[in-house]
């Protein structure tokens, strides 16, 4: 898992072009909604990051405002989508 944050935290931080530092952005550090950066352009540029840097699939349906919710709920989901060790 704490893996998977610090990836998050690192594709978040490049993909949106944050100032933050990745120590910075906690579990409950709130991302939709809080992050100017994270407009509907900014989460299909993030989606599409996440899918590469993970090599997993997010479907239509699984977008919703409770996925981007803060650093810690995207982080579980990426862990959700990636196969078990």
């Amino acid at each position: 898992m704490t893996d998977t944050l610090d990836a998050v935290r690192r594709v978040l931080i490049d993909t949106l072009e944050l100032t933050q530092q990745p120590e910075e952005l906690h579990r409950d550090t709130p991302l939709f909604g809080a992050l100017p950066e994270l407009d509907s352009f900014g989460v299909v540029q993030l989606v599409g990051e996440l899918e590469e840097r993970f090599d997993i699939t997010i479907d239509d349906d699984e977008f919703g405002a409770e996925l981007f919710e803060t650093v810690g709920t995207l982080t579980d989901f990426v862990d959700s989508k990636l196969p078990s060790a």
